[in-house]
């Protein structure tokens, strides 16, 4: 009797051994620096936004959030290191549009980005802006879609790059309109922009923030924004929905961590991150790059990431875009 008594005793603090370091790692958590993934490269505006939240993040956290740019293969590269490493909660990963378009875009991925990251935390949501060159005789969507529809094959739609959620925002367009447009894409927005102003490419369905200085200049004239409500940028201008029921596409931008990452450690992460949404300085700063907070749970940012991926996965194979 003693002696099962004895084995009993040494079985639970066999367990207590191995599951205390887990709570205790997850309850004094962070004690060094945690390393953010952009999949992109320094200076643009996903960087930029990684950079204004990983600010007041560091203060909260009591440690430092440093970026790490990790560009290439349509941010692929950054998101595949995200997924490879330990689930810690010191490497992150700063989440948009093109994790959900890459699932479909990319014939031959390493990983399943909705099965292998676990959501975090949602950031913010910032329209598109579907503008034309002024010289184009039209001025509102309809006027556009009848104009398309006048001269099929005729207008030029450019992009920022293949697969780009700039592309895609135009082929939900296409998709749910029925126009025919050639697609030209250009490497970055800047190219795009300056054929756009010249007149050489006639719409585009560029990020709010690369584009809003050109239409507030009368260079660029801005038809509609691409999310469901009017953008507080451009209060002026109205939504593409507004025309076609149902059109939605925004730039959405979030956190995520590798799989295994311990559900407390999540839960901290979103808890700051939430509360940095809160502050009205960090209110106005996301309005000024065209943005509204979008504060999340892990599971309602986890459900975006789903809705996102089918949604263009959807039109993705409608455009026949792939890449290898």
């Amino acid at each position: 009797m003693q002696v099962g008594w004895t084995r009993r005793l040494a079985l639970g603090a066999g367990a207590a051994a191995i599951l205390a370091p887990r709570s205790a790692f997850a309850n004094t958590y962070p004690i060094r620096p945690v390393k953010w993934i952009v999949p992109y490269p320094p200076g643009g505006t996903t960087d930029v936004l990684a950079r204004l939240v990983a600010e007041p993040l560091s203060r909260r956290l009591g440690q430092q959030v440093y970026i790490e740019n990790r560009p290439g293969a349509g941010n692929n590269i950054g998101t595949e290191a995200v997924i490879n490493a330990e689930p810690d909660g010191y490497t992150i990963h700063l989440t948009n549009p093109a994790n959900g378009i890459n699932a479909t875009l990319y014939k031959k991925l390493n990983f399943n980005f909705v099965r292998d990251l676990a959501p975090v935390a949602g950031i913010t949501r910032s329209p598109n802006i579907m503008e034309i060159n002024p010289k184009l005789p039209v001025k509102t969507v309809q006027e556009f879609i009848d104009y398309c529809k006048a001269h099929p094959g005729k207008v030029n739609m450019a992009s920022s790059g293949l697969g780009t959620s700039v592309h895609m925002s135009g082929e939900l367009f296409k998709f749910m309109t029925g126009v025919d447009m050639v697609h030209v894409p250009y490497r970055g927005a800047g190219p795009a922009l300056t054929d756009m102003i010249s007149g050489q490419a006639h719409v585009l369905f560029d990020n709010l923030p690369s584009s809003i200085e050109h239409v507030r200049a009368g260079s660029l004239r801005a038809l509609a924004v691409t999310t469901t409500e009017r953008s507080p940028a451009l209060p002026d201008v109205p939504t593409v929905a507004d025309t076609v029921p149902g059109y939605e596409a925004s730039a959405w931008f979030g956190i995520s961590a590798p799989k295994k990452t311990p559900p407390e450690i999540i839960a901290r992460l979103n808890k700051e991150v939430s509360e940095i949404l809160k502050d009205p300085a960090m209110i106005k700063r996301l309005a000024d790059l065209g943005g509204t907070p979008m504060p999340l749970s892990p599971e309602g940012f986890g459900k975006v990431i789903v809705e996102e991926t089918e949604k263009w996965k959807k039109v993705v194979e409608f455009s026949g875009a792939k890449l290898d």
